[in-house]
């Protein structure tokens, strides 16, 4: 039987859910496999409106999803409907991608007489890779579980997905899932468009399973590798588009602390405490200039988190890993412990806000661990050079910020070039928690904060659950119509030159 957890209280509660066995997952898969071949064929305006569909039927179930989800995360009534916001707005986005057509890269070179000789027609664009899982994760239970962006784009891309159901949060899955399927029936979708299964052993069957192509997830190190270790036994290796862990250094130059102090303490307290921490673009680590403006800086910082109530953390794994790293790091040689809030609660999954400090020339790995919560390492440096040395010891991270006057743009540009190999999003006078959902997105970074180049937030998230295929000397008739000569609604690059979409006319 599977049970839910409030994690306000710690209270444990069962569900009429059940693990899914062996023999469930692979008859869903195998539904999945059929339902790709159909999902395929279908024209993109009618995946568009299934797309909508989906978004339309979590709207309506809004206050069932929010309040279910509150009840399992502990996560709050407002923060969850923001999020459940986002959900539904990246499905309506994503069926605007798949109407507008550039996702394709469709490009024709028509037969012609070359440089190097005849060549042939060659018409080329990306297609569905088929039937994909994705794991939905802790710390969002709409916009990176079953009805998150991985899920959006997968569908959009024309795939199947079949979703493994999070422990955390089982019945916000369930009924996440119920609204996705009903709309996809609704929508005529082929019977396994959508699929769920529940508990850790499904969770690794479905990895393991032949016909499913690609993998996303979002977790920890450990579980990405998991996942990983399980592809590698597969006869046919397939893609794992993995979000898995990131500190985020945030950088203050000796101006902005000079220009700005109590406003930067007042709102990277917001972000290191905001959803308790339980980010992955949390900035875990903040580097602070020596001197009167870099004290009043942490001062300021560390008298709101002395004053910060307990935050209650998503899970008992999630609260006994940031205990156990938090120790870690207080007992790292040079580590100060400047402020903690109220201490953690009698019941539940309460943590207390904890600033740890240090200096640039004490950092090494046993403080830039990543730890899931409110917690954050305040890092003294002296200057450029101090700063630029003590900066390469935290790991490549999703995002790295820089915090600047405008008087100080030869040192912004040389931190620059020195982060931009370290991250996948570079922030500048902002915080890196709250991702905007649009097509300039990137949500990726080098390793270990992702194992791709893509992006899982965004229109581009589309890009990992497609493949090139080129169609050679093809009959017009056998051609998909977004490759056929005259006018389709769809940019496209023929002959090597970029065409716009054609318009049609109004009489």
């Amino acid at each position: 039987m599977i049970t839910t957890t409030d994690p306000r209280t710690g209270r444990q509660s069962d569900t009429d859910l059940a693990p899914t066995s062996a023999d469930a997952v692979a008859d869903l898969a195998r539904a999945a496999e059929a339902a790709a071949s159909v999902l395929a064929s279908r024209p993109r305006q009618w995946r568009a409106d299934m797309l909508e569909r989906i978004a339309a039927a979590l709207e309506d179930a809004r206050a069932e999803l929010v309040a279910t989800a509150d009840a399992e995360t502990g996560l709050g009534e407002a923060r969850l409907g923001g999020e459940l916001t986002r959900s539904v707005v990246q499905f309506r986005m994503f069926a605007d991608a798949v109407r507008e057509g550039s996702y394709l890269e469709a490009i024709i070179d028509h037969a012609a007489t070359t440089d190097l000789g005849p060549a042939p027609d060659v018409r080329r664009m990306l297609v569905p890779l088929g039937p994909v899982a994705v794991f939905g994760s802790s710390n969002f239970p709409f916009a990176f579980s079953v009805a998150g962006g991985d899920t959006a784009s997968a569908l959009a891309a024309g795939c199947p997905v079949i979703l493994k159901a999070h422990s955390a949060h089982p019945l916000t899955s369930a009924r996440s899932f119920d609204a996705i399927a009903a709309a996809t029936a609704a929508a005529g979708a082929p019977d396994g468009t959508v699929g769920i299964v529940y508990g850790q052993q499904a969770g690794s069957a479905l990895v393991a399973d032949p016909r499913i192509t690609a993998v996303g997830f979002t977790g920890s190190l450990s579980g990405g590798m998991a996942l990983q270790r399980i592809i590698d036994e597969r006869a046919q290796p397939i893609p794992l588009y993995g979000e898995l862990s990131s500190l985020n250094p945030l950088f203050i130059t000796p101006g902005a602390a000079i220009a700005r102090a109590d406003t930067i303490a007042a709102d990277l307290f917001t972000s290191v405490t905001g959803s308790a921490g339980q980010l992955c673009t949390k900035p875990g680590v903040a580097f602070v200039p020596v001197g009167d403006a870099g004290d009043a800086l942490v001062d300021a910082l560390a008298d709101r988190v002395d004053e910060a109530g307990a935050q209650v953390l998503l899970n008992r794994r999630i609260h006994d890993s940031f205990r156990e790293i938090r120790d870690r790091v207080l007992a790292a040689p040079g580590a100060v412990e400047r402020a903690r809030g109220v201490e953690d609660a009698a019941e539940g999954f309460a943590v207390a806000p904890t600033l740890v400090e240090t200096t640039a020339s004490s950092l090494g790995a046993d403080l830039v661990e990543e730890a899931f919560g409110p917690l954050v390492v305040v890092v003294r440096y002296e200057g450029a050079g101090d700063l630029r040395r003590a900066a390469s010891v935290v790991p490549k991270s999703l995002t790295a910020t820089l915090h600047h006057e405008a008087d100080e743009i030869d040192l912004a540009r040389r931190l620059t070039d020195d982060l931009a190999p370290w991250a996948g999003r570079l922030v500048y006078n902002g915080y890196p928690t709250g991702v905007r959902v649009a097509w300039a997105q990137q949500h990726g970074g080098p390793w270990p904060a992702t194992n791709s180049q893509h992006t899982s937030v965004g229109m581009t998230a589309i890009r990992r659950f497609l493949r090139p295929l080129a169609w050679q000397n093809a009959a017009q008739e056998l051609l998909p119509e977004e490759l056929r000569d005259g006018p389709v609604p769809i940019p496209r690059r023929v002959d090597g030159v970029l065409q716009l979409a054609a318009v049609e006319s109004t009489p």
